[in-house]
């Protein structure tokens, strides 16, 4: 058994267009379990353990995110770890930075504001090489009304609608505190169209497949399937059962995570 005796935050960041999400299955290709894989050979040895902060699905990527690395002996040069971590990691998973933490500090219940981007574009079929990051829909969307529409998750809401196996503690509450569509002019390629958009939306907490469920229900407005009333209503009103429309995963990206690391009273 692991003896806790050194504590790691390791922030990274990952393309997921090749994983099946962040956490461990047996037979798959994941995260986690490519991290664990060359965590094992950049140390030398298995013992460690591992602890990461957000459950991303298969093919959502991440511009930063973090785990939480215990070790019983000391790391002795950060910098040179994170070298050869990243030496050794594949081309799209790297580590950003390395900062040891206290034995108070957990990953899971240390505060925290999550913030996700999805990019997406609409109009005739783009090239497919944007697939891996971009959400491609092949009919036209009322850019507009789709923005009116994305204020109405602002604020503290009942989300028992948007969200996919809920567990009996799940808690439906929540507080999304950015909910915004903008003209993308962060990412860029050559291969993406003329005009992109981003659905950028934060919250201390979202819950499984909660922010695809919610673009699902903005393509729906754009698309003129639903209207923004209909929309208010699937907010205010708990379903019998949730919501089944979901948004494409390779056009999510889990953009940044912010700890409070201040200290407790």
């Amino acid at each position: 058994m692991l003896k806790k005796e050194f504590f790691y935050l390791v922030h990274i960041q990952y393309l997921g267009f090749r994983f099946h999400g962040w956490a461990k299955q047996p037979n798959l290709k994941t995260v986690h379990g490519m991290i664990d894989k060359t965590l094992r050979f950049a140390l030398g040895h298995s013992d460690f353990k591992t602890m990461g902060t957000s459950r991303t699905d298969a093919m959502v990527s991440a511009n930063h995110s973090a785990f939480e690395l215990f070790l019983a002996k000391p790391l002795p040069d950060l910098d040179a770890f994170l070298d050869f971590f990243n030496q050794n990691l594949p081309t799209d998973i790297r580590a950003i930075k390395v900062e040891q933490v206290d034995e108070n500090f957990n990953i899971i219940n240390t505060p925290k504001t999550k913030v996700y981007e999805y990019l997406f574009a609409y109009g005739k079929k783009g090239n497919p090489l944007m697939a891996s990051l971009m959400c491609f829909i092949q009919s036209e969307l009322d850019i507009p009304l789709m923005q009116q529409g994305a204020k109405l998750f602002l604020g503290k809401h009942n989300f028992s609608s948007f969200v996919t196996k809920p567990k009996e503690n799940t808690q439906f509450e929540r507080e999304i505190l950015t909910s915004e569509i903008i003209v993308n002019t962060k990412y860029t390629a050559n291969f993406f169209p003329e005009y992109s958009f981003i659905y950028k939306v934060s919250s201390k907490g979202f819950m499984r497949n909660q922010v695809r469920l919610m673009m699902g229900q903005l393509i729906q407005l754009g698309r003129n399937e639903i209207t923004l009333d209909q929309l208010q209503e699937l907010i205010d009103k708990r379903r019998e059962k949730p919501l089944t429309f979901i948004a494409p995963a390779s056009g999510l990206i889990l953009d940044e995570i912010e700890f409070d690391l201040s200290p407790k009273k």
